[in-house]
């Protein structure tokens, strides 16, 4: 069994969840086949969609995801299933990274010592409270320029593939 047979056996039917009386109120905009579809534009916008609101939104994600991917005519399950690239096991060094890489294009870093211990000691007489604010510039910059980045190479990297996928399986078919 393939890797779309599996999603597919578990991912809800449509039917489902139009019975879902918790989403009914969403019925007109979560109804339309196209969110639902398997296409290479919409799988690739979704997990995109996906990755850039679950590396640059801390909270709500998956609602902001789902928002995007409606409004933008991506697969819902494929934007969903993105989000969860933060989780408790990520999260830590998503967000280092992205600090990093925010204090290297802004120029403001905090010395190593002091990203290690924000949280347990007093540096320098600094409470908690001014070293994570002094966290926020690089860290905000971080994470819109990995999130964007991310986004966009996922879009081309599915979308890549998924065009070498179909010219290997017409190679195939013209080959027997």
């Amino acid at each position: 069994m393939g890797l779309r047979e599996l999603v597919r056996r578990h991912m809800p039917n449509r039917e489902q969840i139009q019975g879902n009386r918790r989403l009914a109120w969403l019925g007109p905009w979560l109804h339309q086949p196209k969110l639902w579809h398997w296409s290479r534009r919409g799988i690739a916008l979704g997990v995109a969609l996906g990755m850039f609101s679950g590396l640059l939104v801390p909270v709500a994600q998956i609602p902001l995801s789902v928002t995007a991917a409606v409004i933008l005519r991506a697969n819902v399950p494929a934007a969903v299933a993105s989000t969860l690239i933060t989780n408790p096991i990520t999260f830590g060094p998503i967000y280092y990274g992205a600090y990093r890489i925010g204090a290297w294009v802004t120029g403001d870093a905090m010395p190593a010592n002091a990203i290690g211990s924000a949280i347990t000691r007093k540096i320098n007489g600094e409470s908690l409270w001014q070293r994570i604010t002094a966290l926020g510039k690089p860290l905000l910059v971080g994470l819109a320029i990995t999130s964007t980045l991310m986004g966009l190479v996922t879009y081309g990297l599915i979308t890549l593939v998924w065009r070498l996928r179909i010219l290997s399986k017409r190679r195939n078919r013209r080959r027997s």
